[in-house]
């Protein structure tokens, strides 16, 4: 749907920490700069209660928008990991029936790394026919499993759903995924809006980077979930478009030849350098 016709289910992505992991595995875990398709697919499918081995073809047809309103900070977390019945680890081997063999020498205490976004906040719009994202919404109000940003220690705050501030009461936001994310105001933290209301100048619109769906994109992610089955887990690519949106700043500007920090227009930063 395109137009008017179009419709978009909005969440806002922000926690603690949240962490969205590329192709790392083993003994590092790292995390991608905003939210990938699977965490999101994952997100909505544990929300409708389904098992990882359940088909989710209907899922990857959904159009994602994600729009960056507080990258955060990485965060670097050291683990270390043992069988609490004092059992020496499993290796990567597997015996001729497929079980795991232990690890020779034994080892009883591995150490692995966990990277985590820490006070990131995502916009993420997702564009489907009505009744599909109606459906979403209900399941998302009310999720048959604890919902997570990427990672089960990862959970979300609130408000995790954003509605239109208007008075149909109607939860879906009007528009394709671009629109919708033109639209939706600034969701940043109040710390991060304080940071960019003290800036002299001030900017005179917020300016946030967006990854849209688009299978004429110009880049590729590999983050495309064929299946959650753990055992036939796999991913294929999606093609994605990569723009800005501008949204009016949620502060009073300053005129800066009235800001009594004396930051005015008269200002030369050539002056103590002599020139």
């Amino acid at each position: 749907m395109t137009g008017a016709d179009s419709r978009c289910l909005v969440l806002r992505l922000a926690g603690p920490v949240q962490s969205w992991g590329g192709g790392s595995m083993f003994n590092r875990r790292e995390t991608l700069t905003e939210p990938t398709k699977s965490g999101l697919i994952g997100l909505l499918a544990a929300a409708e209660g389904r098992r990882r081995a359940d088909p989710i073809e209907d899922l990857l047809a959904l159009t994602f928008g994600v729009r960056t309103d507080q990258p955060g900070t990485l965060l670097r977390d050291y683990h270390t990991v043992s069988d609490y019945r004092g059992r020496p680890l499993p290796s990567a081997a597997v015996t001729a029936k497929g079980l795991q063999k232990l690890t020779s020498p034994a080892k009883y205490t591995h150490v692995t790394e966990r990277f985590y976004l820490q006070d990131a906040v995502f916009v993420v719009a997702v564009a489907a026919p009505e009744p599909v994202l109606t459906t979403l919404v209900d399941a998302i109000r009310a999720p048959a499993f604890p919902l997570a940003l990427g990672r089960r220690s990862c959970p979300p705050t609130q408000p995790l759903l954003l509605t239109p501030d208007d008075e149909s009461g109607r939860p879906l936001w009007p528009g394709d995924v671009l629109d919708v994310l033109t639209a939706v105001p600034w969701a940043a933290g109040a710390a991060q809006i304080d940071r960019l209301a003290a800036l002299r100048p001030q900017p005179r619109t917020v300016d946030l980077p967006v990854t849209v769906d688009d299978p004429h994109g110009e880049d590729v992610r590999m983050d495309l979930p064929t299946t959650f089955d753990p055992r036939t887990r796999a991913f294929s690519s999606r093609r994605v478009h990569q723009t800005w949106v501008h949204l009016p700043p949620p502060y009073d500007l300053v005129d800066l030849d009235d800001d009594a920090g004396g930051t005015g227009s008269s200002h030369d930063p050539f002056a103590l350098l002599g020139w």
